[in-house]
């Protein structure tokens, strides 16, 4: 419950910024650690709500319910889930 929690915070469209969206979607292609996988996209302070917007709206997947998210979470694309 934690985690959806947290995740609540950036429900808001006002963090969907489609430019860096966009990069996120095609870095998390594959599984690839939350923290790394952001820098590798940009300024984390910039791309980490965008991050989270997308793990509320479902675009991109992690275990939330493994454990606390993490840098070290797995972060996936759920494009070809859907």
């Amino acid at each position: 419950m934690a985690n959806v929690r947290w995740l609540s915070r950036y429900r808001r469209r006002r963090w969907a910024r489609a430019d860096v969206a966009e990069r996120l979607l095609r870095a998390f292609e594959e599984p690839v650690l939350l923290r790394p996988g952001a820098v590798g996209v940009g300024d984390p302070l910039l791309v980490l709500p965008v991050l989270f917007h997308l793990l509320w709206s479902g675009a991109l997947s992690a275990d939330l319910e493994g454990g606390l998210l993490s840098s070290d979470s797995l972060v996936v694309t759920t494009r070809g889930e859907r």
